[in-house]
């Protein structure tokens, strides 16, 4: 007969437990089987111990609740005049702690928990307003979140003594919204700031406080753009602000997830310092715009070899425009082709459908005069969009279609640098 040790542990107490071959620490968690202890371990991950197994335990230090502040927006006396910021937290990892109940992570639950979490921010900046929006991942998202979105940020940006914005948001798409944003906020006279964390703000590798802090660092400088501010490298030393139409996520973990495409940063960024490295459109006082105009009836597409041009037959019975992701300097099967692309895309375009191109390679710039292949597709009405970015062309394009009075220069509009998306200087090479 197997006899179990008692365990008086609570959820969310750290605990120790020792197993034949070795002791393991961690927060204990609730389960559902109650044959099994729950631990999250340091490195965020769960396990599961079976008590038949467990010699001893003890607990290392007892979980406490926070109480909820009576009055959240209460202050104390500030001694330093800081400079005001506005700030839309819309959920993910930045806006998420551990579970302890669930093993993983949940919601803050409010802006006096986003206070407890990052008390670094206040003592920089005096946080005039916040405001939350919706609380929800970044693949959760569509063209309505980016548009409630850039409605809190423009009525924040017209308080004459909010110096930016900044926006907390999930990792994942981020840089989806960072473009919507750069094209729903025309004449943009002060910094707009997106940021981010791989790790929860409650776990020790956490990236959270120094992205945040960057953030609002960069948010009361000259630059008038919409960025993205995070790592610069897997180090917690300092980070990058890049423009919002020229980025894109390209690592699932690492902190210095986010890169720049064709250009380089706009600054390095420090808590306490600004180096900008490239050009920017610096502050004003003119006022802000508006522009929320967006068609959803758009769709990105990879491309890949063998496959067949009858897809177009799909999205041309609910879409007004698709973005093709093409190979090389622009390439699709032609007409050396058994599988040509050409006649649908020509019967498609001629109805209506819009068709951009632009590069699965990521960095570099399309070029359709190099190959006859890309001759015949600008020949079948096929616009190819340079150096821009698929994520960024899917988003401007949707913007495009949006504006029924730009309907009969749809090209043009696609190929004007609305935001510093296209970069005109990047050369073949």
């Amino acid at each position: 007969m197997i006899v179990m040790v008692e365990l008086n542990f609570s959820s969310g107490d750290e605990v120790k437990v020792r197993l034949a071959q070795e002791e393991v620490e961690g927060i204990f968690l609730d389960s559902f089987d109650s044959s099994i202890v729950l631990l999250k371990l340091s490195s965020g991950y769960n396990i599961g111990i079976p008590k038949e197994n467990i010699l001893a335990g003890r607990v290392l230090k007892k979980f406490k609740e926070v109480k909820k502040e009576v009055n959240e927006e209460k202050e104390g006396k500030k001694e330093i005049v800081k400079d005001k910021i506005g700030l839309v937290v819309t959920g993910g990892t930045i806006a998420a702690k551990l579970d302890a109940k669930r093993g993983g992570v949940s919601w803050l639950t409010g802006v006096s928990e986003f206070k407890r979490f990052y008390p670094k921010l206040f003592e920089m900046v005096d946080v005039k307003s916040i405001e939350v929006p919706f609380m929800i991942s970044s693949e959760a998202m569509s063209f309505e979140h980016w548009k409630q979105i850039a409605e809190s940020v423009k009525k924040m940006l017209d308080d004459e003594e909010i110096k930016g914005v900044i926006v907390t948001h999930g990792t994942d798409f981020l840089h989806y919204t960072s473009a919507a944003l750069s094209f729903f906020l025309p004449n943009l006279s002060k910094p707009v700031i997106l940021t981010y964390s791989q790790r929860s703000i409650d776990r020790a590798s956490s990236d959270a406080n120094l992205n945040l802090q960057c953030a609002a660092k960069m948010a009361i400088s000259d630059c008038a753009e919409v960025m993205l501010v995070g790592h610069a490298d897997v180090n917690d030393d300092f980070c990058f602000a890049l423009r919002g139409s020229k980025v894109k996520k390209l690592h699932s973990s690492m902190r210095n997830a986010f890169k720049p495409v064709n250009c380089e940063p706009i600054a390095k960024v420090w808590s306490d310092k600004v180096e900008f490295v490239s050009n920017y459109k610096p502050r004003s006082g003119k006022k802000t715009g508006l522009d929320v105009e967006y068609s959803d009836k758009v769709a990105l597409v990879k491309f890949y070899p063998g496959q067949d041009a009858s897809i177009l037959d799909f999205y041309a019975l609910k879409y007004k425009g698709i973005v093709l992701e093409v190979g090389g300097l622009g390439h699709l099967p032609v007409s050396e082709s058994s599988h040509s692309w050409i006649p649908t895309l020509k019967k498609h375009i001629r109805n209506g459908l819009v068709v951009c191109a632009s590069a699965q390679t990521v960095y570099g710039r399309l070029d359709p005069w190099v190959y006859s292949n890309g001759r015949e597709l600008v020949d079948a009405g096929v616009i190819f969009l340079e150096d821009m970015l698929s994520e960024t062309a899917f988003v401007k394009l949707g913007f495009i279609l949006g504006h029924f009075g730009w309907k009969k220069n749809i090209k043009e509009k696609m190929l004007e640098n609305f935001t510093g998306e296209l970069n005109n200087k990047l050369a073949l090479s």
